[in-house]
């Protein structure tokens, strides 16, 4: 059973509360540079992101904000370190929510002007806690980034901003050890019932970022921990989404696209099933529908093997099958399979 802990919303997107879990990305231009901001953007909206942060690491960058939130359509979140007047000239921009840490904004008196610019807005403030970045003390007193220190960081720099009566709070705790972090945000989800943000930091490249994040983010949504999620990957940030998207669709947590399951091959497959498999992903990318396909490699197995699928196609030599959960509907040439499953996709 999910957790169920407070909503928050970034705009007008709902986080926490029970609602769907969003996906999320940041993207690696030049924020100074709207131009390219936006263009990349857009590219991670239409790949189906829900929010995007960008970095905000002088006033130039703040000072863009605005011109970058008006050309998009998902809420904006700016990420910020140290300098408070950042965060006060991001609120004035009109970004959707901040990432801070409270404890190194600067004084009492900085992080309340932020806090009161926030309230006035109704601008949300994620903690985002970092393994590569804990407070000295905690450091010290735990010799390393171990999920302890990371629960005592979200902790003391929650209550800073519970002190100061703010409440529209989200917290991550991010390591990239993904032992460290779900055993983090296991910690932290029976401390507080604000939303979390998921996601295991410094993940790597495609294919071990990928596995890392699959491992660590899946575990916790399975445990019904996490409202959130950014898959971080040393790549395109559309590949986070991308990722972030399987993640979800492997759980039954993702309702706005299509599922594609497809058998790993085997010694009597006869198609190129490979080649069949990669080719209905690209084209049902962009299809808009609560839909599970499958595509099977054998003709007499592949219905009933994949019978939890709404529609699927398997293959035999020279010829194949288009079955509707688990029954054969239409039997067709082997080079026919593509045309026709897209056609069965179209009626459903």
């Amino acid at each position: 059973m999910n957790k169920r802990t407070k909503t928050v919303y970034l705009g007008k997107i709902p986080v926490g509360g029970g609602n769907p879990v969003t996906v999320q990305s940041m993207t690696n231009t030049k924020t100074s540079d709207v131009k390219a901001t936006v263009a990349q953007i857009l590219e991670l909206e239409k790949e189906g992101c829900d929010i995007i942060r960008v970095a905000v690491p002088d006033s130039k960058a703040a000072s863009c904000l605005a011109d970058i939130k008006k050309s998009i359509s998902i809420p904006l979140v700016a990420d910020i370190h140290f300098d408070y007047r950042l965060a006060i000239t991001a609120i004035k921009m009109g970004v959707a929510a901040l990432r801070i840490n409270p404890g190194n904004i600067g004084s009492r008196g900085r992080l309340e002007q932020v806090v009161r610019e926030a309230k006035a807005g109704g601008i949300p403030i994620r903690i985002g806690i970092n393994g590569g970045s804990l407070e000295k003390d905690i450091l010290e007193k735990y010799k390393t980034p171990c999920s302890d220190a990371l629960v005592e960081s979200a902790v003391r720099n929650t209550e800073i901003l519970e002190k100061l009566g703010f409440y529209d709070i989200k917290l991550s705790l991010k390591a990239s050890d993904v032992y460290t972090t779900v055993r983090a945000y296991r910690t932290i989800a029976e401390k507080v019932d604000y939303p979390l943000h998921l996601g295991v930091t410094e993940a790597g490249t495609f294919m071990g970022g990928t596995v890392r994040s699959a491992i660590g983010i899946g575990s916790l949504l399975m445990e019904g921990i996490g409202d959130t999620i950014r898959v971080s990957l040393t790549d395109h940030p559309v590949r986070e989404v991308e990722v972030g998207k399987e993640i979800l669709k492997s759980l039954g947590m993702y309702k706005k696209s299509v599922e594609v399951i497809s058998c790993p091959t085997c010694g009597r497959c006869q198609i190129n099933l490979i080649d069949l498999a990669n080719k209905v992903n690209n084209m049902v990318k962009n299809v808009d529908k609560p839909l599970k396909i499958a595509i099977m490699g054998c003709a007499v197995n592949g219905p009933g093997e994949a019978r939890e699928a709404d529609i699927g196609i398997a293959g035999g030599k020279g010829m194949g099958i288009v079955f509707r959960n688990g029954t054969v509907i239409r039997n067709v040439r082997e080079d026919e399979l593509l045309k026709a499953l897209m056609e069965e996709i179209d009626k459903y």
